[in-house]
């Protein structure tokens, strides 16, 4: 602990990614963390007093951004500054390291934000560039299969370095999530358009045809795309063994929202990482009606969490998980968002404390069993 860098945290909870220590200290230097221990801290340490000092967490789907870049029907704010105040709720609820989801995909008259990936994309990169960032944003391509445009779509955006993911959904109605159509028609009546049920009636239809005509090519050319450039792939929605096994034989590493606890287990088998919502856990159930994260949790079958569409849920899900499921202990939830994640999609060099990774820390004060968090370090620099 030499450089004149140092930061020294005392008098904490420390969540290692094995166990817990009670009266910790950890100190970082250069970007990276230098040391920890258990007890009194060195010299010059900043007290933690008493609050949990655990790695920043690590997201892998959010379209959370979407709702900053159109925040009313049919109002577009300006994308870059979209970004910076995304990304600030990011930080401030303890995520350093996010994979931001976009929809590659168009659709005329769903939803405003649908077709515009690209522009997104580059108020990411252009906030990157102007230093105006706290957490690092790689990308996320949420490709829905039955939609004629979504491989020329992921084309534009797949020779991108920061694309770290590819997911591959179908939301045609009567399947996957929404095997019920009326959630389905609610879940759109509730999403601020609007739509009639004769609107909802075409939009149906054409979703259907489109599945008809487009998804069986465009799921070979997109799972093709993937695995050209070496981006791993996710699976969405999993509900039948049919579901476990099409996502086998594409070779995807992670498979997000199974819908039911059938589909849970022959993804687990077969050694694919389950993603579930942290919103699910928190509100005790999933809001589509599927099966509860909490019971995944119960049987082992719980990876990765994420915060979907609330990025404060994702540390508050795992802060409760221990709660709901008592063969988890803290650091085994905390894995949940930080560790596990992290190497699910290359990030070997960050989602622990441990000596050499990357100083991506966070304070955390937990209140009437609500965390808030206090402080935010990326790479060893304060940044919230």
């Amino acid at each position: 602990m030499t450089s004149k860098h140092e930061t020294i945290l005392g008098n904490a909870r420390l969540v290692l990614a094995d166990r817990v220590i009670e009266h910790g200290w950890v100190a970082f230097a250069d970007g990276r963390i230098a040391e920890y221990g258990e007890g009194t801290a060195p010299s010059g340490s900043e007290d933690a007093g008493g609050d949990l000092i655990m790695p920043g967490l690590i997201e892998l789907h959010t379209d959370h951004l979407e709702m900053h870049y159109v925040p009313r029907p049919k109002v577009f704010w300006d994308p870059i500054a979209a970004v910076v105040s995304y990304d600030g709720q990011l930080a401030t609820s303890g995520i350093t390291t996010v994979l931001d989801s976009l929809r590659v995909w168009r659709e005329d008259g769903a939803e405003d934000v649908d077709g515009r990936a690209g522009v997104l994309a580059g108020a990411i990169t252009a906030a990157r560039e102007a230093n105006l960032l706290r957490a690092e944003h790689f990308l996320h391509l949420r490709c829905e299969i039955p939609m004629p445009s979504v491989v020329e779509e992921a084309k534009e955006l797949i020779d991108r370095p920061d694309v770290r993911l590819m997911s591959l959904m179908d939301h045609t109605p009567g399947q996957r999530q929404f095997r019920d159509e009326v959630k389905l028609r609610d879940y759109y009546r509730g999403k601020g358009g609007g739509m009639t049920d004769a609107e909802l009636d075409v939009l149906f239809e054409k979703r259907f045809t489109y599945q008809k005509a487009y998804a069986a090519t465009n799921m070979r050319e997109i799972v093709a795309l993937a695995h050209r450039y070496e981006i791993p792939l996710a699976s969405h929605d999993d509900t039948t063994e049919e579901n476990v096994a099409d996502a086998i034989q594409d070779r995807v590493s992670v498979a997000e929202f199974p819908t039911t606890m059938e589909a849970a287990r022959g993804l687990h088998q077969a050694g694919i990482g389950i993603l579930m919502g942290a919103p699910n856990v928190v509100r005790g159930g999933s809001h589509s009606g599927n099966i509860a994260a909490i019971d995944l949790a119960r049987e082992g079958l719980l990876d990765i969490l994420s915060s979907d569409y609330i990025p404060s849920s994702l540390l508050m899900a795992a802060l409760q998980l221990p709660q709901h499921a008592p063969a988890i202990d803290l650091a085994c939830a905390v894995r949940t968002v930080t560790k596990t994640p992290a190497e699910a999609v290359g990030l070997a060099d960050r989602g622990e404390i441990a000596a050499g990774k990357r100083a991506d820390v966070i304070r955390v004060h937990v209140a009437r069993n609500i965390p808030v968090v206090r402080s935010v370090w990326r790479e060893g620099r304060r940044v919230a």
